[in-house]
């Protein structure tokens, strides 16, 4: 009996840090699991995209995905971006990546962020009325320093990956100055790239009260002939993020009634 028990003894620990091992390493397996998973969806050679129904009610196949980072552009979140918050329609990626190449050239020195835009396969995206057959793609201000310097927006789950900030009247908050100007030009460039793959802008969801200071810019100024800006206050803001439909053919789509109020 002594021997059996010596014998448990140091059984024991050694199941306990077996078991401690299971327990640290399961969440970095199943994680690993996950990204293959995510990255397998979004595959180059996966079958084409194609989107149906309208933003709302819609929903995707073959949905593709920006960079987690570039020269000049990142994601919001790198969570988000592992979880599948970022997938849309491959024209739509392919419309981004060239906007996002003209301004490396251009305007060098500016620096962008996408935020979210969907599910790899479309449908419900909560908590976002829209964003469900991979048209739509939210975008970061971007944001300057009060000594002018470029910066982007400090994300965290604490500020709900910056949905959450909420930009003063003038454009300010917390030391930082959303950049008009670099958003005018982010937005020529997506309009001149959308054209360029076959699609365009169907519309902007943008503060009402901050966009004359967007088109009091020098390259704003141009916005209001080229693209359609909601005219009321939408449901959400919208002054720390732009929400950019793209115009896609779409099988069976059916716009909402009240658009306005459905954007998020």
């Amino acid at each position: 009996m002594r021997a059996m028990s010596k014998g448990n003894k140091k059984s024991a620990p050694r199941r306990s840090r077996r078991g401690w091992l299971l327990f640290t390493l399961f969440p970095l397996i199943a994680l690993s699991f996950f990204w293959g998973w995510i990255a397998w969806l979004g595959r180059e050679s996966g079958p084409p995209s194609r989107c149906y129904g309208g933003v709302v009610g819609g929903r995707l196949e073959g949905g593709r995905r920006l960079p987690l980072w570039g020269e000049n552009f990142s994601s919001y979140s790198v969570l988000g971006y592992l979880f599948g918050r970022t997938f849309m329609h491959r024209t739509v990626r392919d419309a981004i990546l060239a906007a996002y190449a003209d301004l490396s050239e251009t305007h060098p020195g500016l620096r962008f962020v996408y935020a979210e835009s969907g599910w790899p396969w479309g449908g419900p995206f909560a908590p976002h009325r829209s964003h469900m057959n991979g048209t739509s793609v939210d975008f970061h201000v971007p944001v300057r320093t009060r000594d002018g310097a470029v910066a982007v927006l400090p994300t965290s789950i604490f500020n709900k990956f910056g949905y959450s900030i909420d930009f003063d009247r003038s454009g300010q908050w917390n030391g930082y100055q959303i950049d008009f100007e670099a958003m005018a030009l982010h937005l020529l460039a997506l309009e001149r790239a959308a054209r360029a793959n076959g699609i365009s802008i169907r519309r902007v969801i943008f503060d009402v009260e901050l966009q004359p200071k967007l088109f009091a810019t020098e390259a704003g100024a141009q916005l209001p002939k080229l693209v359609s800006f909601n005219r009321r206050q939408s449901w959400v803001r919208h002054d720390e993020h732009y929400h950019v439909d793209f115009d896609v053919p779409c099988r069976g789509e059916k716009p909402p009634r009240s658009v306005s109020r459905c954007f998020f």
